[in-house]
């Protein structure tokens, strides 16, 4: 027999039967302001920024190849490269983090 185990929503605690696919579910992840993300599969160009190195909004920081285009990805916001995930030649999934700029 299958126990009961506790849910919180909203600061209410419910004594319920979870299922497997809600126990294997993928855990909510808030959005990262910060990252650069690729919006479709591709391959990495180039690189332009270092660990370290201050962006600007609007700075340029890794060109994606995808379907024949060249596509600029920029910094969303001011602040310093905290992480660079990938390097040139790499290929990327859709979604993939490449760049992760920490705010100024």
């Amino acid at each position: 027999m299958e126990e009961y185990k506790l849910l919180k929503i909203d600061d209410t605690l419910y004594r319920t039967h979870l299922s497997g696919k809600f126990l294997n579910r993928k855990k909510y992840q808030p959005v990262n302001p910060g990252a650069v993300t690729s919006f479709i599969p591709g391959t990495i160009i180039d690189v332009f920024v270092k660990e370290g190195q201050s962006v600007k909004e609007g700075d340029v920081v890794v060109i994606l190849d995808a379907m024949k285009m060249q596509n600029r990805l920029k910094s969303h916001l001011e602040g310093i490269v905290k992480k660079v995930h990938v390097k040139k030649g790499d290929r990327v999934p859709k979604g993939a983090v490449l760049i992760e700029v920490e705010p100024a």
